[in-house]
């Protein structure tokens, strides 16, 4: 039986729920008087139609104690399924981030010839295409408050040989004595499983990821968008008050209203026309008089700078000075260093003090995102080539690094361990 199905799997022993009505005990009371407690067993899990390792699917069941359109947080942001309440801001942030990282060559340093890491090709060829995917995954997972990596084989060295991320929602997590105890099910993964916090504090389990603190300007942010989709779908047209000169009944009055609807929604960008001294007034500001856009334009501003992601890179306007210069390049520079750097940093610091022995790092190429322009990259090249040590006569850098640098050459040399660039 493979890892997920011993970790997540239906119990021996059918659960009988007891007699009770649950609409009738708490805290299904709170519910309305047409209760719909739903599944007494919390959630339904699907037989599996993919492959014979992958994990039954399972589905919380939605129960009458929660008020309606209301989703609880359980725990951290890096749980199942908090990808759902992500703007389209957050999510193109975290996209950007993760992407770029994922992209970017890893390489070691100071490792010695015989360390066997055929990982950084790729950790695991059952669940990845290749190491920029398990990259991807784990950066994802990383800014959503903390990642999981599983090691499923090691080397006869003992350090990890293969190694996927895991769902927040599969860990459990509890603190003994001050030291953090990993659960899949009821597996034991301590030894086997490295935790990475983007926020840790001794006395918490789980890490803190910035959208933890941003979650209700997501909340502002999609009420802003519902209320624009709202007026738009309503034909562009504010709420307003119909004025008729003389008194009407109700059942006029809703012919009238229900008469108004179907013409604006018939006509949608087209001039209403009014006779027989009915007038409309409006009782709602306009969009563009409550500011809608600029209110949004700060809320998504605020989410993208909680990732780390200049505005400007994923298409926010912002209020800078028009007479400020700022280029392609300064801004992606301004993303490495502010945003993506600390995060490469972080991430590659954990993963080489748990699968690399002490003293050898795995790093990733800034180069391949922020390199200069070919004109100053050969410059630079040909300055380094010009330094020569006046005690060894050696190059600071030869013909053959800087071919090699470039990508020149028709192959790249295969030895990881030497710290050599995929």
């Amino acid at each position: 039986m493979g890892l997920f199905q011993r970790a997540i799997r239906r119990p021996d022993e059918p659960i009988i729920p007891n007699d009770n009505d649950p609409a009738s005990v708490p805290p299904a009371t709170v519910g309305p008087p047409s209760a719909v407690p739903g599944d007494p067993d919390g959630v339904t899990i699907v037989e599996p139609t993919g492959p014979a390792w992958s994990p039954p699917p399972i589905t919380p069941m939605p129960w009458s104690g929660w008020p309606d359109g209301w989703q609880p947080m359980w725990g951290s942001m890096s749980g199942y399924g908090m990808i759902g309440p992500l703007t389209d801001t957050a999510w193109m942030c975290i996209d950007r981030n993760a992407s770029a990282l994922a992209t970017m060559p890893p390489y070691l340093v100071n490792a010695a010839p015989t360390l066997n890491v055929d990982w950084l090709n790729n950790p695991d060829p059952n669940y990845y295409a290749s190491w920029e995917e398990f990259c991807k995954s784990l950066f994802w997972d990383y800014q959503m408050g903390e990642a999981y990596v599983l090691a499923t084989v090691r080397y006869a060295s003992g350090w990890p040989a293969r190694f996927h991320v895991v769902p927040g929602w599969m860990v459990q997590i509890e603190l003994v004595d001050g030291l953090r105890r990993y659960m899949l099910g009821d597996l034991d993964v301590t030894d086997d499983l490295l935790h990475i916090r983007y926020t840790s504090r001794t006395d918490l389990a789980h890490g803190v990821g910035p959208l933890d603190a941003g979650y209700y300007r997501m909340v502002a942010a999609n009420l802003l968008i519902q209320y624009g989709m709202k007026v738009a779908s309503g034909g562009g047209v504010p709420v307003g008050v119909l004025n008729h000169p003389e008194q009407l009944s109700a059942s006029q009055a809703a012919a009238l209203q229900a008469q108004w609807v179907q013409a604006r929604m018939s006509t949608l960008g087209e001039p209403a026309v009014l006779s027989g001294g009915l007038t409309w007034q409006q009782t709602q500001l306009s969009p563009a008089d409550m500011a809608l856009s600029t209110l949004l334009d700060r809320e998504e501003r605020r989410i993208a700078e909680l990732l780390g992601v200049p505005s400007e890179l994923v298409g926010i306007p912002t209020g800078t000075d028009p007479m400020t210069y700022k280029n392609v390049t300064m801004w992606f520079d301004l993303h490495w260093r502010t945003g993506l750097r600390p995060k490469a940093q972080a991430v590659m610091a954990a993963l080489s003090n748990w699968a690399l022995p002490r003293g050898t790092n795995v790093e990733l190429n800034r180069d391949e995102y922020v390199q200069p322009e070919p004109l100053e990259r050969a410059q630079v090249a040909q300055l380094l080539h010009s330094i020569v040590d006046p005690v060894t006569g050696q190059q600071a850098l030869t013909v053959q690094e800087i071919r090699t640098t470039l990508r020149l050459d028709n192959s790249t040399p295969t030895d990881l361990a030497a710290g050599v660039l995929r």
